[in-house]
């Protein structure tokens, strides 16, 4: 369906909102070209860089709701303000509709009015019923036991979302709330997720029933689908608690994709942000959902948004078959773009791993990354003698196991900071070489990869070793906000400005003119790498091990791989 145009793009404007991890940002865009005129970020203000923590339990991430609506007022007028001072065409009255795109799966528990139960003076202080982050993995033996529930009962579940049902994701949190926070499930009417609530809020939703849910994550993290008439159904659930069977008609019974907007502007809203009441807002999704929309994800492209975790993207006509994906986070119609099938991978840290070894390990603080990136450098592709796995926070993909852990293995008393650094990155390499790996075996295209992120923008290095590892071109995205910018798109859509996502695309986005290839010396250095890598992986993966190189050569391997950079080639 093609929404019939409403304004010129050369009058309008549109705004992004992205909800990160540890902050929100606004982004005001020029609908006619993409150009992003204002923008401001907003950290939110509770507990430990916006994460509420529980020392006694690691696996635990929540944040505060409070947050969200703090940043979004704060956000969206520093945006506005920025905007004012950087383009004279600009007014907040030429702005024509807002998208939002939130972590996930990070579902909150609300009341019958749709309010955060959070914010209840009652339950203020109980971290349950905060957004439970998509981060924590407290719920990883609820997800087991939906995953063998589902393999016995209802295996057409597990078959679209890669096997695995994972602790990340909104069933196993809202299983968990009910076995560690009673008090806090019986209070709650519904469960609302991060991308699907500030849309609500924006549009003035005063119960969980008149919020318009993404299809983005009602499929690719609530095992909701229209083969089996959306969510999961009773019996199932019953089979699981029965308080899930019950909550089930309190949740949706429709999710939609980017076609149907989650509403218009509501007057409160629009007098607290200083915008026109009644204007567009696009359906959520997902923050790299809209983040490949930004990048110009087509059918061909593998779209990588690095941050403190990463994921892929791509996306395959709807008119094309499509086979199921062990391994993967899920192949949903309508997620991403409307008319083609969302295939989403990723992996659950890549920023963090860095962020963890430089401020945790080395206690430094961020200047400290230039530093290390520059040692790293310096050294050939096996010259360290190292190889990390790159499960510091679990694995998301190919194994979705979150009981994983990080490795690094063939250190020596000489081994320095920097090789260390470079091993970490060459370890998130190796596990976005597996993933292209499994997409291409199950016949997605991946002829183009195209990367965004703070870290893409930032640091060549990693990019280059990402080439050779993966032995794929690299491109970067214009925007380095390509999250922000695919919500504008989106919001730009919803609006009318453009009749469809293609057409809004081809307007407002591009690449930069950076092309990262692959060097073929140090693609065979990496070859050999990745194989030991894959042992390793296999091994403490659980996965069926390649009998001719067993987990015991591995060391000596990589002792003959560095032994080989100091005459020039790996033997």
């Amino acid at each position: 369906m093609q929404n019939p145009p409403s304004c010129k793009p050369s009058s309008a404007y549109s705004i992004g909102l992205d909800y990160g991890t540890n902050s929100a940002r606004a982004l005001v865009v020029d609908c006619a070209n993409g150009a992003e005129i204002g923008m401001a970020v907003v950290d939110y203000p509770s507990g430990k860089q916006g994460i509420l923590l529980d020392p006694l339990d690691h696996h635990l991430a929540r944040q505060n709701p409070a947050d969200y609506l703090h940043a979004l007022e704060n956000a969206v007028r520093g945006a506005i303000a920025q905007a004012r001072a950087a383009d004279p065409g600009f007014a907040p009255e030429k702005v024509v509709g807002i998208g939002v795109d939130g972590t996930g799966s990070s579902p909150l528990p609300v009341d019958a009015r749709n309010r955060p139960l959070a914010l209840d003076p009652r339950f203020a202080s109980d971290l349950a019923a905060h957004c439970w982050l998509w981060k924590d993995h407290t719920a990883t033996a609820e997800a087991e036991a939906i995953t063998e529930a589902a393999r016995r009962l209802r295996p057409q579940y597990l078959a679209k979302i890669g096997g695995t049902y994972s602790s990340e994701w909104f069933w196993a949190k809202i299983w968990r709330c009910l076995k560690v926070g009673r008090a806090v499930f019986d209070a709650a009417h519904s469960w609302v997720e991060l991308s699907d609530y500030v849309p609500a809020v924006l549009a003035g939703a005063s119960t969980p029933a008149d919020i318009v849910r993404g299809v983005c994550m009602a499929g690719h993290k609530a095992l909701y689908s229209p083969d089996w008439g959306g969510l999961p159904d009773k019996e199932f659930l019953a089979g699981l608690a029965p308080e899930l069977a019950d909550l089930r008609d309190r949740l949706y019974a429709t999710a939609h994709d980017a076609r149907t907007p989650a509403g218009k502007l509501c007057p409160e809203w629009a007098a607290r942000l200083g915008l026109p009441a009644g204007i567009a807002i696009a359906i959520g999704e997902m923050d790299v959902h809209y983040g490949a929309i930004g990048c110009g994800v087509d059918e061909g492209a593998l779209v990588k948004v690095i941050g403190t975790s990463t994921c892929d993207c791509a996306v395959v006509s709807s008119a094309r078959p499509i086979a199921d994906i062990p391994g993967i986070c899920g192949i949903v119609p309508g997620s991403i773009l409307p008319g083609y099938h969302g295939v989403e991978a990723g992996q659950s840290a890549v920023g963090d791993i860095f962020k963890w070894f430089v401020e945790t390990v080395l206690g430094g603080t961020a200047s400290r990354h230039a530093s290390l990136t520059a040692g790293a450098a310096a050294l050939r592709p096996g010259q360290s003698g190292l190889l990390a796995l790159d499960w510091n926070n679990g694995n998301r993909t190919i194994l979705v196991d979150q009981r994983l852990t990080g490795l690094l293995l063939g250190q020596t008393l000489h081994t320095t900071p920097a090789e260390i650094y470079r091993a970490l990155i060459e370890a998130t390499a190796f596990g976005a070489r597996a993933i292209i790996e499994r997409l291409r075996e199950y016949g997605i295209p991946v002829s183009r990869v195209i990367c965004s992120g703070g870290i893409a923008e930032k640091n060549p290095l990693l990019m280059q070793i990402y080439a050779d590892v993966t032995g794929c071109e690299m491109r970067v995205s214009r925007s380095a906000q390509s999250c922000a910018l695919g919500a504008a798109i989106g919001a730009a859509v919803a609006a009318g400005v453009y009749p469809g996502f293609k057409a809004a695309q081809a307007a407002m986005t591009a690449l930069k003119p950076v092309l990262y290839s692959p060097d073929a010396g140090s693609q065979a250095v990496y070859d050999k790498l990745y194989r030991l890598y894959r042992t390793l992986h296999d091994a403490f993966g659980g996965v069926p091990q390649d009998a001719a190189l067993p987990v015991s050569r591995v060391m000596k391997d990589l002792l003959s791989i560095k032994a080989g950079t100091r005459c020039g080639a790996a033997s």
